[in-house]
């Protein structure tokens, strides 16, 4: 019989740890600005839809927040303050002392806990506690969270398609590493795993929420994509992965590993329509707010932000399925091939949006 909690732990997707120049926590500005730019809807959400009377129904003085996908900071941070910020400012709209909050930061189990632990802000006006585990899978008790953030991190697969290493299967996906310009089967693996993925994810967290306790989800969207042009959402990953084939053509690595490689995203999927259909046929969740923004907030200062940035996603994912001795060259070459091709950093001509959707857990009958 299957426990509950193995698919809390499944193969982790985390970013690069400690606060290297080449750690997520260095190299997230794009994902700060972004959380910058939600701010104002977030705050908004959490004045109109969060329920002070859900909060004193199911606790005794306590508001409970989860952030999901928190990595180890300083990201989570702000948008954790966005959100106390406006509790306190609702509860002093109604004249009421706000009660105790407490926070659970909850990322991969792999995640770089210790920096997130040593970074938290020292003057923070709420309680926190770190939570291991896949947010695909139930994490908390029922009906004990009465509000649910997540910014970015619903891009990323629970897992890879299997029929992307299969040899007998048309989305084996030889030679890339990712779905762009892929055998239309790669594409449909992905997009059949995101859905999967979406549906998993509102299940426990309808289990999990107290009634009309509310979720706000930040993450990047695309409403349609020409791969006849020369650039386009995703070119990044084909350049990085022409770099482990010219790497396999020289016998520095096995073409075998490279055929096996493929980045769990989904951000080309995951346009603000379909996932709007998946959202719309939920049973447990009710539409309260939903915004597309433009993605001018994300800026490429040089060459060695830009693949700084791509290297602080990747190079766990890269280390645990190649070994450790090939990220330093693969990501030189990289940075050769994007002074060659310098307009795949110019991120406001590429055709993403930010989707912001706010969630209210329907009351229980």
């Amino acid at each position: 019989m299957e426990n509950e909690f193995d698919s809390v732990f499944p193969k982790s997707y985390v970013m690069k740890g400690g606060e290297g120049p080449h750690s997520y926590a260095q190299n997230s500005t794009g994902q700060k600005s972004a959380i910058e730019a939600a701010k104002h809807h977030l705050q908004n959400a959490i004045t109109k839809k969060f329920d002070l009377k859900a909060i004193s129904a199911s606790s005794e003085n306590l508001i409970c927040i989860a952030d999901l996908g928190c990595s180890m900071g300083p990201n989570t941070f702000i948008a954790i303050q966005n959100i106390v910020e406006a509790i306190q400012l609702k509860y002093q709209s109604q004249n009421q002392s706000t009660p105790e909050i407490l926070v659970f930061f909850n990322d991969q189990a792999s995640n770089d806990f210790n920096t997130l632990f040593q970074n938290f802000p020292p003057n923070r006006n709420y309680f926190a506690a770190g939570i291991p585990g896949s947010f695909y899978g139930r994490l908390f008790p029922k009906q004990s969270l009465h509000l649910v953030h997540t910014s970015a991190a619903l891009s990323w697969l629970s897992e890879l398609p299997k029929e992307l290493t299969d040899r007998s299967c048309g989305a084996l996906n030889k030679g890339r590493i990712f779905y762009t310009n892929a055998p239309s089967e790669a594409y449909d693996a992905y997009q059949r795993q995101f859905k999967m993925d979406w549906e998993a994810f509102l299940q426990a967290r309808a289990q999990e929420l107290v009634d009309n306790g509310i979720m706000a989800c930040l993450m990047n969207v695309i409403n349609d994509i020409d791969f006849k042009v020369d650039l386009y959402l995703g070119k990044d990953f084909e350049l990085l992965g022409s770099c482990p084939m010219d790497m396999a053509k020289l016998g520095l690595i096995q073409e075998e590993k490279v055929d096996t490689f493929n980045v769990p995203l989904c951000s080309l999927i995951s346009s603000n329509l379909d996932l709007m259909k998946i959202l719309e046929t939920s049973e447990d969740f009710s539409i309260e707010q939903s915004e597309v923004m433009d993605n001018n907030c994300f800026v490429i200062p040089n060459i060695e932000y830009f693949v700084s940035r791509l290297r602080a996603v990747l190079e766990v994912l890269i280390e645990n399925h190649f070994g450790v001795g090939i990220v330093d060259e693969l990501f030189e070459r990289f940075t050769e091939k994007v002074r060659e091709f310098p307009k795949i950093m110019d991120v406001p001509k590429l055709k993403f949006h930010l989707f912001f959707v706010v969630l209210k857990r329907k009351v229980k009958a």
